[in-house]
């Protein structure tokens, strides 16, 4: 099925008030799972179908708008 992000221990959350949509985050993400969403498609969201959990989008954001807090 291709879906990659059953397995994860750690989920990322975007605080949308922090978010400056740089986009920094759907560059970053090496499984593709951070999409480009909404007007112009300068807002993102997590594809959590896809999203294995490996905090490179928290790593690299650099207004700290995302938290890997742990899954269940």
């Amino acid at each position: 099925s291709g879906l990659t992000g059953i397995w994860r221990t750690f989920k990322p959350i975007i605080d949308v008030g922090k978010c400056k949509k740089c986009l920094l985050c759907w560059l970053y993400c090496p499984e593709a799972a951070i999409k480009r969403v909404g007007d112009g498609l300068m807002s993102v969201e997590v594809d959590y179908r896809y999203c294995k959990g490996c905090g490179i989008c928290a790593n690299e954001c650099p207004f700290k708008a995302i938290t890997m807090v742990r899954e269940g």
